[in-house]
């Protein structure tokens, strides 16, 4: 790794490392590029897959999320 580039990074404000980090990912996801799923990470999806199929109608609505997170984040 180019430690000139990482002090460089450490010298910016917080606000332009989080765009600096935000460009970089945006140029990874440009080119189709995405981390591979830990085997932990694909045995959670495959649990939640197969909840869903056994009860599909056991859902929250994304307004009702939505809105239970904003209401955590004020208080």
């Amino acid at each position: 790794m180019n430690t000139q580039l990482i002090q460089q990074a450490r010298v910016l404000n917080t606000d332009e490392q989080i765009e600096l980090v935000e460009a970089i990912w945006d140029g990874i996801v440009s080119r189709g590029a995405a981390p591979s799923l830990t085997e932990t990470q694909k045995s959670e999806l495959d649990r939640r897959l197969a909840d869903h199929l056994a009860n599909p109608d056991d859902v929250v609505p994304w307004s009702e999320v939505k809105a239970s997170a904003l209401a955590k984040i004020r208080q």
